[in-house]
Parts: C-alpha cells; sequence; structure tokens
C-alpha cells in the first residue's frame, strides 16, 4: 500500500539561468534532498527576472504544492527582486527585518552600505532562513521557502529547512543495466512489468546512443515498499534473461 507524500515545486529564478551563461544546479540538488525526505518533487519551472513571470509562477505553485523552494534573487544588486516579488504575490509589505540587520551589520561591520542593506529586507510574517555561508538569511513565508541562487550557500541553507518539513515515506529504488539493445527491444517487456505491478513506477532512460562505446538502457523500478521494488527487479530481471537480453543489476 502506498502513502501520499507531501509534493513540492522549484521555481529557479534568474536571466543568468535562462542566457545559458550559468547552468542550473539548485534543482538536482534539492530534487535530492526531497527523495531522501519522502517529498515528492512534482514540477520545477525557470522564470527570468521578470516581476510579473516570478508573481505569476510563484502563485501558480504555491496553490498546487505543499511546499514551494525558489532560488536565486535575493543579493544586494539592483536585479536582486525576489524578495519584493513574494511579498507582492502574498500582499504584504516588505520592511527591514532587526534580526536580518543585525546579522548583516556583524558580517559587514563598516562595508554594511545601503545595497547589502537591501537583503536584510523580509516579507512581514516571514521566518528566517540560516546562511551557515555567508550569513545573509533566506527567508520562509507561508509554505514557500526563499533560497539563495549560489549553490553553496543553497545548499548550506537547506540544513535549517528540513526539520520545518513534513516528511514522507521514502521512494526505493532497483536498477537493471541493459546493455547492447535500445529501449525499443525492452519496451514491452517494462510495459507488461507496469501492468503487473501497478503500485510500482518503471522507466527506461538510453546511454550510450549514437556513439561509438557501450550502449544500451538503464531500467529503474521505484517505489515505497522496498521489498516490492527487490521482487520486482529480480521478476524484471529473469523476463530479460528467458528474453536473451543481456542486463546486470546496478
Amino acid at each position: 500500500m502506498t502513502t501520499q507524500n507531501p509534493t513540492a515545486a522549484v521555481l529557479v529564478i534568474g536571466d543568468e539561468i535562462l542566457s545559458g551563461r550559468t547552468k542550473d544546479t539548485n534543482t538536482n540538488t534539492i530534487a535530492r534532498f526531497l527523495t531522501a525526505m519522502g517529498i515528492d518533487l512534482m514540477e520545477a519551472r525557470v522564470v527570468g527576472d521578470r516581476p510579473e513571470q516570478i508573481m505569476e509562477a510563484l502563485n501558480a505553485l504555491r496553490a498546487g504544492h505543499d511546499y514551494v523552494f525558489t532560488t536565486g534573487g535575493i543579493g544586494p544588486t539592483h536585479d536582486d527582486i525576489t524578495a519584493d516579488c513574494v511579498a507582492q504575490a502574498f500582499g504584504v509589505p516588505l520592511p527591514e527585518h532587526p534580526e536580518a540587520v543585525a546579522i548583516l551589520e556583524r558580517r559587514y561591520g563598516d562595508d554594511f552600505n545601503a545595497a547589502r542593506r537591501r537583503m536584510a529586507r523580509i516579507p512581514v510574517g516571514a521566518s528566517l532562513i540560516a546562511n551557515p555561508v555567508t550569513e545573509a538569511p533566506g527567508f520562509q513565508l507561508g509554505n514557500v521557502f526563499v533560497m539563495a541562487g549560489v549553490p553553496a550557500i543553497m545548499q548550506g541553507m537547506l540544513q535549517d529547512v528540513a526539520p520545518r518539513l513534513k516528511t514522507g515515506a521514502v521512494v526505493h529504488s532497483g536498477t537493471l543495466k541493459v546493455s547492447g539493445v535500445g529501449e525499443g527491444t525492452v519496451a514491452e517487456i517494462l510495459a507488461e512489468a507496469a501492468r503487473t505491478n501497478r503500485a510500482l513506477s518503471f522507466g527506461s532512460y538510453p546511454f550510450g546512443a549514437g556513439t561509438q562505446g557501450e550502449f544500451g538502457t538503464n531500467l529503474v523500478v521505484r517505489g515505497q515498499d522496498v521489498s516490492a521494488v527487490a521482487a520486482a527487479v529480480q521478476d524484471l530481471q529473469w523476463t530479460l534473461i528467458e528474453a536473451g537480453v543481456s542486463v546486470t543489476p546496478l
């Protein structure tokens, strides 16, 4: 029997992601973080530094999922507008937060200028998210967690986010490596396994296509019941062997 896990979405904010100048690794980090906690990441969006687009995406995601994680746009420069957009989306003011001001004053001392003060603006009703790397905090407002775009900082903030989340059943997985054949060769076998085990999910992920080296497909079985996953992987392996397909458990 499967249980209904909390759901989540990621909103990546920044023109630099859309231009290709900066590679998004935060979505992968958050996905792994949530999977380990039994929270299902259902959706990820990337938007530029445009207020209307940010607010539209944020409102849609926070209405549709238990949690929303945003990354990017909370630094000291003019184009860091995430806090402004979150406050406007929630319909609350965006004053300086006394605790955030104190944190940043300690951090920067005489270099705590007007630009850096922008990072102390926190929507009314929000709680701070600790930043163990540079100390400039993120914040949580409702079911929205607003974090930095720099990967190392964002990852550090997740330490403070984790205890605030309701966890679910962890999804387990098993993988079979099928060598020398493409997805089409094993598609019907995989489809039959999925029909037989409806509480589990089955996926195929080709590798090496169009190259001179090894090619094939990784078949992945996922589910909340670790015993059921193991049994399905074993059954699938034997079915592939009987069909003359070379297969290796990973």
